[in-house]
């Protein structure tokens, strides 16, 4: 891989932004874990807490662990609702979000989203290959997340633009301040795109997800425009990128892997556990920031008032003190609590709508592509931050599908 190999990586410091770290993040996982289970990697930067146990207890107590984080880290003008919006705040906004993506809700746009799938699957499945990015982690589900808000298809492209400036300026930027500013314009034009679509959905409502939030009332007060364009903003950060960031790492996954994928072919009825399985291997969200209320011992670490901390959840999710075989990915594993989707008060609104989408997206792809591998002599390209696969090359057949990829680990 290029960039620091990621054992080094471990020895050094934690560079959750170097692509080969996001392409094999387990081994410097492991490493921090045995080395610095709660510390301070980074120069200026708050502690890292590694360790399952302490992950789980700083985000089941945001009164020590705030959500409420610096306004700005990712372009926004106010916190993002519900997200950095702390208890007993935060309970009103998930009263009227929440029903919107309960598991029997959510159980409705099954068969939109199975129709979805096998559309795009049929684009390709006969040709032989796919880039799988480009030709289904990207269009699947964010085309159901535009129908579910009621937003252009036509603006796909735009949205993506603007969720990579929100989520990895860096990427488009030459130093940490041209990133922040890249953030910035995205976030700014993020606002301005919603308080247009608002402003047309005030004229001429409409049955979807925008106009639930234009006549939605918190405590028989109608949400504001400026928190309804802060639930938006989250939405399309969480809408486009999550998911499929999760299916591209779990198709490489399994393209590097065909013994696990003969599994689900020959077992079908697992392909949940599979789902659920390799959300803690890969858990694509590998961190995410908390800042401390007061001043609190981490380990030996004294922290402050006021100081960030760092709560790596793809560590926490192979750690041995909570995972039976922490480093062997197992579509039987009985007991999986991983933390892919947060935990506590802001788990994830979306958990039920992502575990649906990626099931079925499991399903319709081995019904009909059941053998693939990693084109030769190509290389799966990570995104940083939120472990995205930009581009992932699948040729299709049994040919070349018992051989593991030059780039895949040795272990899992």
């Amino acid at each position: 891989r290029m960039g620091t190999p990621p054992d080094a990586a471990a020895k050094s410091q934690p560079n959750f932004l170097d692509p080969a770290v996001a392409a094999h993040p387990q081994p410097v996982y492991r490493a921090l874990q045995r080395q610095c289970p709660a510390g301070r990697m980074l120069e200026g930067a708050g502690p890292f807490i590694f360790r399952y146990a302490d992950v789980v207890f700083a985000l089941r107590h945001p009164e020590i662990f705030s959500a409420e984080v610096a306004v700005g880290l990712v372009g926004n003008q106010r916190p993002l609702i519900p997200l950095q919006v702390d208890p007993p705040g935060q309970t009103k906004y998930r009263k009227i979000l929440d029903p919107l993506f309960s598991r029997k809700k959510v159980a409705e746009l099954e068969p939109a989203l199975r129709e979805l799938a096998r559309e795009l699957i049929g684009a390709f499945a006969d040709t032989g290959s796919c880039e799988f990015a480009k030709d289904f982690a990207v269009p699947y589900p964010c085309t159901a997340f535009l129908q579910l808000m009621g937003l252009p298809q036509s603006d796909l492209d735009l949205f993506l633009e603007l969720k990579d400036g929100i989520i990895r300026p860096e990427l488009n930027a030459q130093s940490d301040e041209e990133a922040a500013r890249v953030r910035e314009d995205a976030g700014q034009r993020t606002y301005g795109y919603f308080e247009e679509i608002l402003d047309s959905r005030s004229r001429a409502p409409k049955d979807d997800l925008l106009g639930y939030f234009l006549s939605a009332e918190v405590d028989g007060v109608a949400l504001t425009r400026e928190q309804i364009l802060d639930i938006c903003f989250l939405f399309l950060v969480g809408g486009l990128d999550t998911v499929t960031s999760t299916l591209g790492c779990s198709f490489v996954y399994l393209a590097e892997h065909p013994d696990r994928r003969q599994q689900i072919l020959d077992h079908p009825e697992r392909i949940d556990s599979a789902v659920e399985e390799l959300l803690r291997w890969e858990t694509p969200v590998m961190q995410v920031v908390r800042e401390l209320t007061q001043d609190y011992k981490l380990g030996e670490v004294e922290c402050k008032k006021g100081e960030q901390v760092i709560l790596v959840l793809g560590s926490a999710d192979v750690d041995p003190d909570e995972f039976t075989d922490a480093e062997r990915v197992d579509f039987e594993r009985s007991r999986n609590r991983h933390l892919a989707f947060g935990s506590g008060a802001h788990r994830c609104l979306g958990s039920h709508l992502a575990r649906l989408e990626l099931r079925i997206a499991m399903e319709e792809f081995h019904r009909r592509i059941p053998h693939y591998s990693i084109k030769a002599g190509e290389t799966p390209r990570y995104k940083p931050a939120i472990r995205e696969v930009s581009y992932l090359p699948l040729v299709f057949g049994e040919a070349g599908s018992d051989r593991r990829s030059a780039h895949a680990p040795a272990s899992g």
